[in-house]
């Protein structure tokens, strides 16, 4: 609507400046626009100006439309009149046209609701009298805007082995007017076709819009794989011309191998025994091809590895690796197509711990007071780190050597070596040793003294360390229990206190091949304990209370004056004192 006011105003300026010039004339003129543009469904509109000599005024004014030669057929191309225009009133004739049309204050035409079939010629004819009949021409142009093209790319794939060219895409863009052109471009650049490199086809829908498609052919390479391709269709409008572009596809391209790549994943340096490994074989043809996994024996035969390879992704799985797992293994390729077979190797190193042992010297007896030197040693492909820890994982030392000296029973008893790969993390292995650290029992604790009652029934207690194991031994008779805990012994012995026992108490000995040891245990009476405690708080309180009263004296003394203060007193008194 907006090109058909644009090419009316246009229209309006050549018709002023065509008077203008007609004033100098003589005849009748009249003009309208070479050419008017509007698209589907809008409104067009055709002006009509016009000069008539001596100003004169017209009788009539008759609009025709007439099929141009390329579209009409045999003998339809004659004049058909639309409408008599005067100056009392608009007489429309009979035609398709007749409700769809309009002439305005200004005569100029109007038709609503363009379709395709109003692609014709417009004449406006003027009649004026004495100075004779006049017309002119109009080509109405009716356009509309094709759709954006639709791409859709081979999906079945090509194989470079292809001599002859394959279908790569085709291209359609519907419901245009004119019909629309289509090129195609790869990678950005348009491509010269040759007559069998694109097949075009143009259908006209039942709206009268025209529908066009094309699909391109030709070869691929190799370097195909990457390229991309798209389609482009073109239509004028205002004498220029514009473009819509479809999206960019890719197809698949088919080609034999030239290269194989056969890797360890995780890195065959940081493999460790126990580890899932996997042998990844990666092809740089397309569709991969069928691979096969080999491991070369100690025979120098290759033995196929079938039943752990997954021939189609080329991944060879090995679970829970260790040092026989190690060698040369060789991944073969073989291209279905052209039945092209490659193949590469690698090495497969399991890095391993193996042979761990600890020494020791002297190696038993050990003594209390002694020292002793522990030697930790094991094999491995790469460098190792030795570390000694304790029973609660305490660390003792670094190094494949560890010396203790002036051994006691609290040495710990067990010990753990362990060997550590810096180079490979997470690959370590562990050796405990024992301690056993000989010694005569050493009493650590007794019950001792003991409060008792005649009569009563107690435990008395002896708590020693000691290795080899001591036997016990007590004094007295009674019930005796035992309670072990690693080299740590304690006995409780339960027995009725009497008279022999307050006054002797009890004595119990451990020993072993090392020695003995003993310790006395004091029994005493609660009740003369408890007496004697009695005596020395009384005697404690009258102290007490003599110096209360003493204090107070010398307090009275003072307030009567019989004790002077000052130096001078002290010195009276102190004499006073030595007399």
């Amino acid at each position: 609507m907006a090109g058909g006011r644009r090419a009316a105003g246009l229209a309006l300026g050549w018709g002023c400046c065509l008077l203008l010039c007609c004033a100098a004339t003589s005849k009748l003129e009249v003009s309208t626009p070479a050419v008017v543009e509007v698209e589907i469904g809008d409104t067009a509109r055709i002006e009509c100006n016009f000069y008539i000599p001596g100003n004169g005024s017209y009788s009539y004014i008759d609009w025709f439309y007439v099929d141009r030669k390329e579209t009409a057929t045999p003998h339809t191309n004659s004049p058909v009149r639309l409408c008599h225009v005067t100056d009392s009133e608009v007489l429309k004739d009979d035609t398709e046209y007749k409700e769809r049309l309009s002439v305005g204050e200004d005569k100029a035409l109007s038709i609503s609701k363009v379709t395709v079939q109003d692609d014709r010629t417009f004449v406006c004819q003027v009649g004026a009298g004495s100075s004779g009949v006049g017309e002119s021409h109009t080509e109405l142009h009716v356009y509309k805007v094709p759709e954006t093209p639709v791409i859709e790319p081979n999906t079945g794939g090509i194989s470079v082995h292809n001599s002859a060219n394959s279908q790569i895409a085709k291209c359609e863009s519907k419901n245009s007017f004119p019909p629309a052109n289509i090129t195609w471009h790869k990678n950005g650049e348009q491509l010269d076709l040759q007559e069998n490199q694109m097949r075009y086809s143009r259908t006209r829908e039942s709206s009268g819009l025209h529908s066009v498609s094309s699909i391109l052919f030709d070869t691929v390479t190799r370097e195909d794989r990457d390229s991309h391709y798209h389609c482009t269709v073109h239509y004028w409008l205002r004498g220029q011309r514009h473009t819509l572009e479809s999206q960019k596809v890719q197809i698949t391209v088919f080609y034999p191998a030239e290269h194989l790549k056969l890797q360890v994943v995780p890195s065959s340096a940081l493999v460790k025994e126990g580890d899932n490994v996997k042998l990844v074989c990666e092809s740089d043809g397309n569709p991969p091809p069928v691979f096969s996994f080999y491991k070369r024996g100690l025979d120098d035969k290759w033995q196929e590895l079938s039943s752990l390879a997954e021939t189609d992704s080329g991944v060879l799985t090995l679970h829970g690796v260790n040092k026989s797992s190690s060698g040369l293994y060789r991944c073969e390729s073989l291209d279905l197509d052209d039945m092209t077979q490659l193949e590469k190797e690698v090495e497969l190193v399991v890095n391993y711990i193996e042979g761990v042992h600890v020494e020791m010297e002297p190696s038993s007896p050990l003594r209390e007071g002694g020292s002793v030197t522990l030697s930790c040693d094991a094999h491995s492909p790469v460098a190792l780190d030795y570390q000694w820890t304790d029973e609660k994982g305490r660390k003792m030392g670094d190094g494949n050597q560890l010396f203790l000296s002036n051994l006691t029973f609290e040495t710990p008893n067990n010990l753990s070596c362990k060997v550590v790969a810096p180079s490979v993390p997470g690959l370590e292995q562990s050796k405990q040793v024992s301690l056993a650290v000989e010694g005569k029992p050493r009493i650590v604790a007794i019950s001792s003294p003991l409060y008792v009652r005649q009569d009563e029934v107690v435990n008395l207690t002896c708590k020693a360390i000691a290795f080899p194991r001591p036997s016990v031994h007590w004094s007295v008779n009674g019930t005796a229990h035992e309670y072990v805990d690693n080299q740590h012994i304690a006995s409780n012995l339960t027995v009725r206190v009497n008279r022999d026992l307050l006054k002797a108490g009890a004595m119990c000995r451990f020993s072993n091949k090392m020695g003995d040891s003993e310790k006395h245990i004091q029994l005493l009476d609660q009740k003369t304990a408890a007496e004697s405690q009695g005596v020395i708080i009384v005697a404690i309180i009258v102290a007490i209370l003599v110096v209360a009263v003493l204090g107070a004296v010398i307090y009275f003394l003072h307030k009567k004056g019989k004790i002077p203060c000052g130096r001078a007193g002290k010195q009276d008194i102190a004499k006073n004192t030595s007399i």
